[in-house]
């Protein structure tokens, strides 16, 4: 059974991430780390599927992961080519993210979350081993990320790779994934998980303050800040999960928008920094200022609006990827099974030797080959 409390901090996620990217407030990226959220929640589900399903869980989980972005590739890359970008082999990325796939000058910005992907990517194919590594020496294996992106930080590491310094910044989000499955950070006492929590918070804020970026104090211009603040809200907002959080289902709007977007959450993902682009020029032409509650608010919910739409269209490819039936619209009561028509009696004297028959069953001819489990 899902954990809806799981599932709503996906849904707020997802809601957080395209709020940030229409209206830029860095505060919201301190309120809510929604990329390391996102990251260790899957970490936790790929965790799972490993122990299901062993090394077949890659496969299966990329199988998941790729329609949704070849359908983005199938609109794009074609509309890129055609303003601009040059046709090499490096365009196969789209197909296959394990680097950044190529884009002309307006498809680098309306695409750029295609990151994510990529990072999802790599930790997918880490994750086998790296479990492995977890379940021996959890801490170390812990720690390990922290420690790359330390190094990178300090300049140890000047050449080190947008994936390796991704890897430094949110694989260990993806490894608090593991140990929330493995249930670590559920049987850490409060009087251990709570101050270390706060230690890790206290530094990754001291970071953040000592080391502000272009935009301020925007956890994504501050990688080892990011690391830590996001470290320490994931220990007390997954590693504290109820088991259940059935009040999300008790209001049907909720429930239902819950699950709409932690089943199309690729999709609005994928596809609504397109939007954000789209509509900035607006601001312009109707006078409105980067700052402006009314035009920040009527941009929101335009980019939802639009978002909601293209789900419409192509978010059931999600379904058919993660082998379900598809819907327009997830989370609607499935048809009730028809009514089976009671069996009508036997009249007469067929009836009485039903009765009998249903109060002393006539004894069972042993079958050769076959064991008796009716005992015990």
């Amino acid at each position: 059974m899902r954990n809806r409390y799981l599932d709503l901090l996906r849904a707020l996620a997802i809601v957080r991430v395209v709020v940030y990217h229409v209206t830029g407030l860095a505060a919201l990226t301190l309120i809510f780390p929604a990329m390391s959220i996102m990251f260790a929640l899957a970490g936790s589900l790929m965790a799972a599927s490993l122990d299901r399903s062993g090394v077949r869980a890659v496969p299966r989980r990329l199988r998941r992961l790729l329609p949704s972005l070849w359908v983005v590739a199938a609109v794009f890359v074609p509309a890129m080519l055609l303003t601009g970008l040059a046709f090499d082999p490096n365009v196969l990325l789209w197909l296959f993210p394990i680097a950044d796939p190529p884009a002309n000058y307006w498809g680098a910005l309306a695409l750029s979350p295609i990151w994510y992907l990529r990072d999802y990517l790599w930790f997918v194919l880490a994750s086998p081993l790296a479990l492995w590594l977890f379940r021996r020496a959890p801490l170390p294996t812990l720690l390990a990320p922290y420690a790359l992106l330390v190094a990178i930080e300090l300049g140890m590491l000047p050449t080190a790779s947008a994936v390796l310094r991704h890897f430094g910044l949110y694989f260990g989000a993806w490894l608090l994934g593991f140990a929330h499955h493995d249930g670590l950070l559920r049987r850490l006492a409060n009087r251990v998980l709570v101050p270390t929590a706060l230690a890790v918070g206290t530094a990754g804020g001291t970071w953040i303050l000592t080391h502000p970026g272009p935009r301020g104090y925007d956890l994504n211009d501050v990688p080892l800040g990011n690391a830590l603040w996001s470290a320490a809200f994931i220990l007390l907002v997954i590693g504290r999960a109820p088991a259940t959080a059935g009040w999300v289902d008790r209001s049907a709007p909720l429930g239902r928008l819950v699950t709409v977007l932690n089943r199309r959450a690729l999709t609005v993902y994928l596809w609504h920094m397109a939007f954000v682009v789209a509509l900035t020029p607006m601001v312009g032409l109707v006078g409105w200022s980067d700052r402006d509650p009314l035009g920040l608010a009527v941009r929101v919910a335009l980019v939802f609006l639009l978002v909601g739409v293209v789900t419409l269209l192509v978010g059931w490819v999600e379904d058919v990827a993660a082998r379900r039936r598809p819907e327009l619209i997830p989370g609607g009561r499935r048809p009730a099974a028809p009514a089976r028509r009671p069996a009508v009696a036997p009249a007469g004297p067929a009836r009485a030797r039903a009765a009998v028959r249903a109060v002393v069953p006539a004894p069972r001819a042993a079958e050769p080959g076959t064991v008796d489990l009716s005992v015990g």
